[in-house]
């Protein structure tokens, strides 16, 4: 080191003292890298944590409903497979009051799936598991079996596509643009609020004020990517395209088959 660097700090400065600002320096520096290299590490946790939550959102893209067929008949197997999918949907709307939905749906898949693999051919459609258990429960149907679990999922997947339909739509408050609280409010109102008493009612209004900001919903949707609305819209609209032709399918079918309730939880 050239004797005139000493000069730099002081020109009374001594070899040792330069050696101790240097050394301070190394220091310094790589305390400054240490940390930096936790900053990074602390992020990168962060991101896989997200990833982790954002990729139960995979469903949009990855785990679309199947088109129906020109008879409007839904193959029980496929639509099992694809509605399983769907339970961490409510995840996503940040307030624990929406779990029971969520386990009611687990639990009406569990009891439509325990009934179709009894017989796989016989239950090959949502249809024909109707039309059995209507023969075989008589006037106990249609409070019994999948047919009741079916008609408490259906409900469920209409408040999703309700929910979706009014973002796709454009549907949002003036004054709170970024807040979903009009579209969860819409879906429930739609698919649910019928059949609930008025304590559950209450309790679900309460939950409106824990909805997330759409854009971190949107942000779930898209799997924890940053993406434009218009990007993130187009695939719920895709989406929509089957999963509403399906739940129409099944409301119709009820209807058709006198088999919709009207009784209050």
């Amino acid at each position: 080191m050239p004797d005139d660097y000493y000069f730099i700090f002081d020109s009374n400065v001594t070899k040792c003292k330069c050696v101790c600002v240097c050394v301070c320096v190394c220091v310094c520096a790589r305390a400054r890298v240490r940390l930096s290299a936790c900053v990074r590490a602390k992020r990168r946790s962060k991101q896989r944590e997200e990833g982790g939550e954002y990729k139960k959102m995979a469903l949009l893209n990855e785990h679309q409903f199947r088109q129906l067929s020109p008879d409007n008949k839904i193959e029980t197997r496929t639509f099992l497979e694809a509605v399983s999918h769907l339970p961490p949907f409510f995840d996503c709307l940040g307030s624990t009051v929406f779990a029971p939905v969520k386990a009611d749906i687990v639990g009406n898949i569990t009891k439509i799936k325990a009934v179709y693999d009894g017989n796989p051919t016989r239950f090959k459609t949502l249809q024909n598991i109707l039309e059995a258990e209507k023969e075989m429960h008589g006037a106990e149907w249609p409070k019994v079996g999948a047919t009741l679990a079916l008609m408490w999922l259906k409900r469920g997947l209409r408040f999703i596509q309700v929910l979706l339909q009014s973002l796709a739509d454009g549907e949002k408050d003036e004054n709170n643009p970024n807040l979903i609280r009009i579209n969860v409010t819409r879906a429930y109102e739609v698919s649910l609020k019928k059949y609930h008493g008025w304590l559950v009612q209450q309790l679900f209004k309460a939950a409106l004020y824990a909805a997330p900001y759409k854009a971190d919903f949107m942000k779930a949707l898209s799997k924890g990517r940053e993406v434009k609305d218009e990007e993130c819209l187009e695939k719920i609209r895709k989406f929509l395209i089957n999963f509403t032709a399906t739940v129409d399918a099944i409301h119709a079918m009820y209807s058709k088959m006198n088999a919709e309730l009207d009784y209050t939880v």
